[in-house]
């Protein structure tokens, strides 16, 4: 119980501040305009406390969700006087003004957050903007059954050419289930290789799509328990782990598995470890004890790459805050697009308030830059989702106020019963959209809870070794 509270705190946390900053949107450039607010609501439904300045209700309702503002003349079953800040006495650019600016304020908002958060620390793996030369390849993946070797370098993925480990990874993590077509160079020969990416886990060590491992990675000690036999030996926070019983572990994922199976399979025979600390090796001799099933020292060796961190300037920051959020739209586009082409479900590409509520809760426990990161996603996609041309969403109201512009060019008039209409579909289509992806949320969770330890224990090795 206490896990579904903290999500829904999360929740609150993360996504109301988005919907406010977008409704604030809305209130400032509609007060620019002289129409009269009536409501400012941070939250929905019953109204709990607030205050009224000049003909604005700024108010704190009851479901913190987000919140709305209520103008004047808006809604197209009240009576509508004339006046002249009614949100329909004003000429269609002002009220097209009003709309878009809901979604551009979450789009600045993602925009303003990279950059802010890069000024004061940026942090990324090295290898992220190299070009993609394959270190190892993972026995029993979809890599090694396409062909794949140490050493090959990837000269093109599908239409991407001379692609970088980052534009590799983003190429196929929204091909999920898909077979793709690649060439690499191998030597002095180019090889045509089809590779088949069956699962949109992404790994710290490794792009975990296709099971290749793009650069030499140091094997660290992390969550270490108290008191567990790791601590009594002395093992440190941050230590390198260099071998194991007197065999030399390959830094990388391999040398993690074989840690783990070393220590598995100690019988509760000390084992002797190797580490690097500071520059100087120390060795250590931790016993193992029984837990969970298993013999295990009680911490979680993880591959750590070499990492650029930094702080950027502003004339940095801003570049890079636009190349970030592009890329975002370029995926987003992508994935939209092959639900279209037949390549993708609708219940793969969207979450729903579940999935946005783990993605919270997780995003709060890992830390401010991840946290920072998901709202600047999330304000992104609220901001290019309310843009849609579906009535009763931002973008549903700029395509009638074009849609009535077009009809009177022609002296057509676009009727309030035509408008009625064309909300009431909106407003069905969005509910019957919104109820299969809340559906396909739970039903995801659920079917995550079956999935057997076993499948847990190789997708996820830290807690196994502790």
């Amino acid at each position: 119980m206490g896990d579904y509270f903290m999500m829904a705190l999360a929740f609150v946390l993360v996504l109301g501040p988005l919907v406010v900053i977008h409704e604030f949107g809305h209130f400032i450039v509609a007060k620019y305009f002289g129409i009269r607010v009536e409501v400012f609501s941070v939250g929905f439904g019953k109204r709990l406390f607030g205050f009224k300045r000049g003909d604005t209700d700024y108010r704190v309702s009851l479901i913190p969700l987000g919140g709305y503002v209520k103008m004047s003349g808006e809604n197209l079953d009240e009576q509508v006087t004339g006046a002249p800040y009614e949100f329909m006495s004003k000429p269609k650019w002002q009220r097209f003004f009003v709309a878009v600016a809901g979604p551009a304020v979450n789009i600045l908002f993602a925009l303003l957050i990279p950059a802010v958060v890069s000024m004061f620390y940026f942090e990324e793996e090295a290898f992220r903007n190299q070009p993609a030369q394959i270190y190892s390849v993972e026995a029993s993946s979809p890599a090694a059954a396409a062909g794949f070797q140490s050493g090959d370098t990837i000269m093109k993925i599908g239409d991407l050419t001379n692609p970088t480990w980052r534009d590799v990874d983003e190429y196929a993590i929204v091909r999920p289930g898909q077979t793709v077509p690649v060439t690499v160079k191998r030597g002095d020969q180019t090889k045509d290789l089809n590779l088949e990416i069956k699962t949109v886990d992404v790994g710290s060590d490794k792009i975990g799509i296709h099971g290749f491992i793009q650069d030499k990675a140091k094997i660290t000690a992390t969550s270490i328990a108290p008191g567990s036999p790791a601590a009594q030996a002395g093992l440190a926070e941050g230590d390198v782990i260099l071998s194991a019983n007197g065999q030399p572990l390959e830094q990388s994922r391999q040398g993690v598995e074989r840690l783990i199976a070393t220590i598995n399979n100690s019988n509760g025979q000390p084992v002797q470890l190797t580490v690097e600390r500071n520059g100087s090796e120390v060795e250590i001799t931790p016993t193992p004890q029984m837990m969970d099933g298993k013999f295990k020292i009680g911490f979680a060796p993880s591959p750590q790459f070499d990492k650029i961190v930094k702080t950027k300037s502003l004339t940095e920051a801003i570049p890079y805050s636009f190349e970030e959020n592009w890329r975002m739209v370029k995926l987003t586009a992508t994935a939209i697009g092959q639900i279209f082409e037949g390549k993708r479900k609708v219940g793969e590409t969207f979450s729903g308030p579940v999935g946005i509520a783990e993605l919270s809760s997780q995003a709060v426990k890992a830390g401010p830059i991840v946290l920072f990161s998901l709202m600047a996603l999330l304000s992104l996609n609220l901001g290019i989702f309310n843009l849609f041309p579906i009535p009763v969403l931002d973008g549903g109201l700029i395509f009638m106020l074009g849609l009535e512009a077009v009809l009177g060019f022609f002296g057509l008039p676009l009727t309030i019963k035509i408008k009625e209409k064309m909300i009431q579909v909106g407003f069905v289509a969005l509910m019957l959209l919104m109820g299969f992806i809340i559906y396909n949320d739970i039903s995801k969770k659920i079917s995550s809870k079956k999935a057997p330890a076993v499948q847990q224990q190789v997708e996820q090795p830290k807690p196994a070794e502790k």
